[in-house]
């Protein structure tokens, strides 16, 4: 049995079709090497949930 959790049910409710658009339509993954925007998107917003001061917060915990 999975668990699924608050942030996880948040994330699902984004329309990732539309964000893989805008995506396109800005070239914001042209030159990325690490990171997709869907990926970056979604650590600032576990970091904002988080109230966290830092990445490095997140990572370190």
């Amino acid at each position: 049995m999975s668990k699924i959790n608050l942030f996880s049910q948040i994330i699902s409710k984004l329309d990732r079709g539309l964000f893989n658009s805008i995506v396109k339509e800005r070239e914001t993954d042209k030159h990325q090497k690490g990171y997709s925007s869907w990926t970056h998107l979604a650590s600032m917003l576990f970091c904002q949930f988080a109230k966290s001061q830092s990445v490095r917060s997140i990572s370190m915990a």
